[in-house]
């Protein structure tokens, strides 16, 4: 496969990478960046996918991997420096709470509301329609692993959304 036809591949792939992008983000700007982030390091190590395999499970574990890379730069940064709004809700017993319980309505702010593993879990095998065992193989986890999240998740989205209506 040559160069132009794998980047025409890859841009076939946009609305899905977006989509897990904005799943593992859960904003708008930052998925933009994180899918760009993809695009870029697929590009530069094109030849190292391997002709013959799904190229989207290729790429979707590039992005999951900066994602990691990414949240662990976040996290030495907010060990370095605490914002100065931290110490803004000092004593507050749960209103923010109480407001984010009554505007969960819908799917999304549910997805939001899982733990990073099972999110990640859903969106693959709900939203993009992964089997469990490439799901599995780019999570990098066992089949086992995967199963126990998803099915998790899938119970937490349904105490979510079953208490909304």
């Amino acid at each position: 496969m040559t160069s132009v036809a794998f980047g025409e591949e890859l841009v076939t792939l946009l609305p899905r990478l977006r989509r897990f992008a904005r799943s593992l983000t859960r904003d708008a700007a930052d998925a933009d960046d994180l899918c760009q982030m993809t695009i870029e390091r697929a590009l530069k190590s094109w030849q190292q996918w391997q002709g013959g395999t799904r190229l989207d499970a290729w790429v979707y574990r590039i992005m999951r991997n900066i994602w990691i890379d990414e949240g662990r730069a976040r996290t030495r940064r907010k060990q370095t420096f605490a914002p100065a709004e931290d110490g803004d809700n000092v004593g507050d017993h749960g209103d923010a709470a109480i407001e984010a319980h009554a505007e969960m309505g819908n799917v999304g702010r549910a997805m939001a509301r899982l733990p990073d593993e099972q999110r990640e879990a859903v969106t693959l095998v709900l939203v993009e329609g992964f089997a469990y065992k490439e799901a599995a193989d780019i999570l990098g986890v066992p089949m086992g692993t995967l199963t126990s999240r998803l099915v998790r998740g899938r119970e937490a989205l349904l105490r979510e959304l079953g208490e909304g209506r």
